[in-house]
């Protein structure tokens, strides 16, 4: 828990590679949980649709799937708890950056729902968040060049308890205010 006390306070935020895009899950299509983790959830993130030039054009939803256990284990291990086929989604739709309610207005919801159960609820709003999203984007761009743009995942304020793994089968619904839901069922 110290490690990432640092990081939360620290004015570089934490950046890295979650998927290429041909690994990332849309609406409707799988995500998965690794076969060697004992401990996986999904966490709730606004999307920031990024243009080449650094400037936010849009927004969308995205579930940054991450393997607990791992990432406790060893803070090396971030890469492996994070990126692995399956481990992202993104979408359904981007929604134009003059679009997205602001501060507690733009709420972002968590449904995790077991065999017809709901068995987790959270919520949080972007009047959360400890960075500013021009912030990030100002990072992210600091030594990288983007020629397609990016897609830029900005962390998340739900994260399940302790005591919570996914299950296969499990339905990961994540709503987003002004710009729709995401859903997936874990593979």
């Amino acid at each position: 828990a110290k490690f990432y006390d640092l990081v939360y306070k620290a004015q570089r935020p934490e950046l890295f590679f979650k998927s290429p895009p041909a690994k990332v899950a849309s609406f409707g299509q799988k995500v998965r949980i690794r076969k060697d983790s004992k401990w996986s959830v999904p966490e709730p993130e606004l999307t920031l649709v990024v243009s080449p030039a650094g400037k936010i054009v849009g927004f969308t939803i995205g579930n940054d799937m991450s393997a607990r256990d791992i990432e406790g284990e060893n803070p090396l291990y971030l890469p492996q708890a994070k990126m692995y086929s399956g481990a992202c989604a993104i979408g359904p739709v981007v929604t134009l950056a003059r679009f997205l309610p602001q501060g507690e207005a733009c709420s972002i919801h968590l449904q995790i729902h077991r065999a017809g159960a709901q068995v987790f609820e959270g919520k949080t709003s972007l009047a959360s968040m400890a960075r500013k999203l021009e912030d990030l984007v100002s990072w992210l761009f600091k030594e990288n060049d983007f020629p397609d743009g990016a897609f830029l995942l900005t962390g998340t304020g739900v994260v399940p308890p302790d005591q919570f793994t996914l299950h296969s089968g499990d339905v990961i619904r994540i709503e987003i205010a002004g710009i729709g839901v995401l859903e997936n069922t874990v593979e």
